[in-house]
């Protein structure tokens, strides 16, 4: 703890022009933390290289253990307030979170002035409670593990070597090369873009097996990954037996296969021989030809066809039967514009499900592979049958030069019937096409895409030694992707330390994949980097904390060890919490999960917290000074939705006190006890959205919270307190300009109707 503080109170950003900041400092010197506030001063512009020479002056002379910075948010001038490893330092938001998003109530003109005081004692409580954490340090192992030599783990194995690491790639077939290496050509990956290419795969697998940093195991899998990020111990197995090997981080590029073939029989794959797949066509492109599977006859016309799941209307995809629409409901059917054409929702659409993943990598390969049919016989046709052309990005300029190609004909159009035609080709019947109501086509080949399913789906890759099993969570969501915080961090795993890249994370083209792998070793070699100097990852990058556990008080419960995202804890022999220090991402969910509070950072914890919350003065009445009302706002999304909605002239009531938390998972049950006990009329619990498509940063803080606050109104209830006093609200970051109507409503709706919380004025 600290206990020699000094407190600076900074009067530039319109601060001096509402508050009197000398008051203010008078009211520290003369305050109820005056002992441990050594110095008290304020300044003009405090971020000044003045104003920090003159913190840093004291600090050497005084001796000041900690400051408390009295100005901007703490996500602003961070680098100008950092007075080094040995310093603590505070933060009190008088700029965002008062003088610029206050919103007056004549019937208190003082407001402002018992805001700032209020957050000025917060502040100091909240640093006084700190500590200098003292990262654990272990020696680690900066190797790099690929899992998949396909195109994708050829390359990242590739740039691992080429940042310094050591690399063991690990690729289950005999060969190097994966699918890759079973295709004629890419869609473009370089300048101008608008041609296939070769894939280069021959020239990348060279280059990696006589790169002599990087070891290559093939015809060999991960038996086991034991430990964690900087200290894995991983055996590979291979025809020769199992080799076990230190190793840092994990790049998981295991790739895709094909999606399930049957789910096209309605389309005739497989009952009419000159339907094929893609697969199929690309290897006859590969091997020489484009033939007719029933003559072996060169095509002379070839149609591709997309987006399956909208063809042949009636069909039930997952049974190869006909069965009956399900009308769509009133909301849906309101939305259609007058005189379109209706749409219905199939009782069992699994295929279609499965094969919507690929409609973007459909729409490339239908354009590449026409271009592979006008290249082979330059008199041929081929049609591009479509309900969606999903050309993003460059790849536009593909798509423009397959529409300036003669040969090649591009139609939207709803394909109705697929039969034999005369000569042994196809008849193809579409309608609401762009050159007719209804047309038939004559074909020798139809073409039809298949879905990329990630291998995870189908088999294990990763086999850890976790408590929480051996493999990923299994969400729905995903169908067999990896588990990944898609949106807010890509390449992320919900294990620390493995990181996926490529095919295996979400449907993408080779030029996709090449980038996935720099940022999927990049996020590898940050891992390794961070576990060798003590600190965190992600999200928190560069936090010395790690979480201390009282195990004397410790009641073997497993709650912090279940609901830690990550799988940071294990058990031991006996059910106590074992820390694995480098799979941790410090967001204090454990902490939030101990019902004894035995869990704690050392500058975050639950006294610290708990104490702030008392630092707020609770008026015994409400007609003597107004409600009050405390926001715990999560670090990501929250506090930085709050300060971006006071930059631009958003205000809210006066009577809210906004705590960062780390994360909502790791707010403590009883601190919403201590804000009742204390007479606090509401809580507002302020985080990151979850749900189907979770992206909390960390990935199940918001809906844990969720879960617990469930616990909390059963205590509140117990206690006459009303639960509704305590409500959660998902946020993102751009939701900035919506929290103060929550605010507003939460006032309106819950601390107006309900009146004075019961404990107030005990």
């Amino acid at each position: 703890m600290a206990e020699k503080l000094g407190v600076y109170i900074c009067s530039g950003c319109e601060i001096g022009k509402n508050l009197d900041v000398e008051a203010l400092a008078e009211f520290v010197r003369n305050g109820k933390h005056k002992a441990i506030c050594k110095l008290v001063k304020t300044n003009a512009v405090l971020c000044s290289p003045d104003g920090r020479a003159e913190i840093e002056a004291d600090i050497a002379a005084a001796g000041l253990e900690g400051v408390v910075v009295c100005a901007c948010s703490p996500r602003a001038k961070w680098e100008v307030f950092n007075f080094g490893p040995k310093t603590l330092v505070g933060r009190v938001n008088l700029r965002e979170q008062c003088v610029w998003s206050f919103e007056d109530d004549p019937k208190f003109p003082d407001l402002m002035t018992v805001l700032a005081k209020d957050y000025i004692n917060m502040g100091i409580m909240n640093c006084s409670k700190s500590g200098i954490p003292e990262p654990e340090v272990p020696e680690v192992c900066q190797t790099i593990m690929v899992l998949g030599g396909g195109f994708t783990g050829l390359t990242a194995a590739l740039n691992a070597a080429t940042l310094g690491k050591e690399v063991v790639l690990v690729e289950k077939e005999d060969a190097l090369g994966g699918y890759a290496a079973k295709m004629y050509k890419s869609f473009p990956l370089a300048h101008p873009y608008d041609q296939t290419q070769d894939t280069g795969i021959d020239k990348l697998i060279g280059a990696v097996t006589d790169n002599p940093k990087i070891k290559v195991f093939t015809g060999a899998g991960l038996a086991n990954l034991e430990g964690a990020p900087g200290l894995y111990k991983a055996t590979v197995k291979t025809a020769a037996g199992e080799e076990v090997l230190d190793i840092g981080a994990v790049v998981l590029a295991t790739g895709w296969t094909r999606g399930e073939a049957s789910f096209l029989e309605p389309l005739g794959l497989g009952k009419l021989k000159n339907v094929i797949t893609t697969y199929d066509l690309e290897k006859m492109a590969k091997n020489g030809g484009i033939v007719r599977p029933s003559d072996n006859k060169p095509a002379e016309s070839v149609a591709f066809i997309l987006d399956v799941e909208k063809c042949m209307e009636g069909v039930d995809w997952s049974r190869g039967e006909v069965c009956e629409p399900v009308e769509p409901l009133p909301a849906e059917a309101a939305k259609k514009e007058e005189g379109a054409e209706e749409e219905f929702v199939y009782q069992d659409l699994e295929s279609a499900k499965h094969i919507s993943y690929s409609s973007e990598i459909s729409s490339l390969v239908a354009l590449k592979q026409a271009g592979y049919v006008r290249e082979r016989n330059p008199n041929a046709l081929a049609y591009i049958l479509y309900d969606h052309m999903m050309v993003p990005g460059i790849n536009e300029k593909y798509y423009k030069a397959a529409q300036d190609n003669p040969g090649i004909m591009l139609s939207k159009a709803r394909v109705t019937e697929i039969a034999e035609g005369a000569g042994g080709g196809l008849s193809i019947s579409a309608k609401n096409t762009l050159i007719g109501e209804s047309i038939e086509i004559q074909a020798d080949l139809v073409v039809l895409p298949t879905a990329v399913v990630p291998v995870t789906a189908h088999e294990p890759t990763i086999n850890l030694e976790y408590r929480q099993g051996p493999a990923f969570p299994d969400l729905d969501l995903f169908d067999g992707f990896a588990d990944s915080n898609y949106i807010c961090f890509p390449y992320e795993t919900r294990r620390t330390g493995v990181y996926a890249a490529g095919c295996v994370r979400q449907p993408m083209t080779m030029a996709t994949c090449r980038e996935d792998a720099a940022g999927a070793v990049l996020k590898a070699v940050q891992c390794v980097n961070s576990a060798n100097h003590g600190v965190a990852v992600h999200p928190r990058s560069g936090d010395k904390t790690f979480p201390v556990f009282n195990f004397v008080r410790c009641t073997q419960c497993k709650r912090c060890t279940e609901e830690c995202p990550f799988g940071a804890l294990d058990d031991d022999e006996k059910g106590t919490p074992k820390p694995n220090p480098t799979r941790c991402r410090r967001c204090g969910t454990c902490m939030g999960a101990c019902p004894e509070r035995v869990i704690s950072f050392a500058n975050y914890n639950v006294d610290q917290i708990g104490s702030t919350i008392k630092e707020i003065k609770v008026p015994d009445k409400i007609d003597e000074g107004g409600p009050r009302v405390i926001v715990l706002a999560c670090e990501n999304d929250a506090y930085p939705a709050l300060d971006m909605a006071a930059m631009r002239g958003h205000k809210w009531s006066p009577y809210v006190r906004f705590i960062p938390v780390r994360c909502l998972g790791s707010v403590n049950a009883i601190w919403v006890a201590d804000a009742m006990s204390k007479g606090i009329d509401g809580v507002m619990l302020l985080g990151c959205k979850y749900g189907d498509d979770y992206q909390c940063h960390f990935v199940k803080g918001s809906e844990l919270c969720s879960r617990r606050k469930e616990n909390i109104a059963e205590s509140l209830g117990r206690l006459g307190v009303e639960p509704e006093r305590v409500e959660q609200f998902e946020v993102s970051i751009d939701d900035y300009d919506k929290i103060p109507g929550m605010i507003e409503k939460f006032m309106n709706e819950v601390i107006s109707k309900y009146g004075p919380n019961p404990f107030k004025g005990y």
